[in-house]
């Protein structure tokens, strides 16, 4: 990922199957004119694209950041590249800054890998990435392809599942991978503020002016190669994730995060 691109991002995940349009396209416009404009989307996401490409209209398309990816079940070569196609028709733009394969299906990862490398050459996306694999997935990536790297692995990543921080996280940081964590509030989990992990967020927060999900946002991309991309529905939401880029947290803060929040294995999450 670029050097430029905001470590702080925005997820669509769901953003578009609510009521609430009109506040959403509000969300991610606030969002962007904060500094969040990593956007992530899929085609996966239904009727998210179509979204970002209202919210996004106005905007000069050279100062967004705008990643989508591709289903497995369509990720043969001639679907891939059929699939990146309409995904560019419905954000109303003409390239993607990365385009990622959402997750590893029955499909032959040399097909799709093939694709992407096809559509870079092509410029109907300025890099290729993929989503949800492993440290054996992207070995095996990275032997398949032939001209274009891998600029990053979308995984889960929160606070209570950070088990991608023993193998993950140091390979891709080895590879020069960015690693773009999703559902970084945990899906409906944050940590309550009167248990352990919460009180210690909260102290941080103090410390700082900040809000507890701020100074967790911040935690979960505190050092390269580590990116994230709430949600946001509301505009207060947006302006919240959005005061993540200018904290910055010292190594005691994040000794005192990373001690309230063990490391396990496992995942409980769906992919998205």
């Amino acid at each position: 990922m670029p050097d430029e691109v905001p470590v702080v991002g925005q997820g669509t995940w769901q953003l578009a199957e609510g009521r609430r349009h009109a506040e959403a396209v509000a969300a991610l416009r606030a969002g962007i004119a904060r500094g969040m404009v990593h956007i992530d989307t899929a085609e996966l996401y239904s009727g998210s694209e179509e979204l970002i490409a209202e919210a996004i209209r106005g905007i000069p398309r050279r100062d967004l950041f705008i990643v989508s990816k591709v289903l497995p079940q369509n990720a043969r070569r001639a679907g891939t590249l059929r699939a990146c196609e309409q995904s560019l028709r419905r954000l109303g733009t003409d390239y993607l800054d990365v385009y990622l394969l959402h997750w590893r299906g029955s499909i032959p990862l040399a097909d799709t890998l093939g694709a992407l490398e096809e559509l870079v050459d092509q410029g109907k996306i300025r890099a290729l990435g993929v989503s949800n694999f492993d440290v054996a997935d992207l070995e095996e990536a990275r032997g398949l392809l032939r001209k274009h790297p891998i600029a990053c692995n979308q995984v889960l990543y929160h606070l209570g599942e950070r088990h991608i921080d023993v193998e993950l996280v140091p390979y891709c940081a080895k590879h020069r991978i960015a690693v773009v964590g999703y559902s970084p509030f945990g899906h409906g989990r944050f940590p309550s503020p009167s248990r352990g992990g919460g009180r210690a967020l909260a102290a941080v927060a103090e410390r700082h002016g900040a809000t507890p999900r701020q100074v967790a946002l911040a935690f979960l991309a505190r050092e390269a190669p580590l990116f994230t991309i709430p949600k946001a529905s509301t505009v207060a939401h947006a302006e919240e994730n959005a005061g993540a880029l200018r904290l910055a947290l010292d190594p005691d803060d994040i000794a005192e995060i990373d001690a309230a929040f063990a490391v396990r294995a496992g995942s409980e999450l769906p992919i998205i």
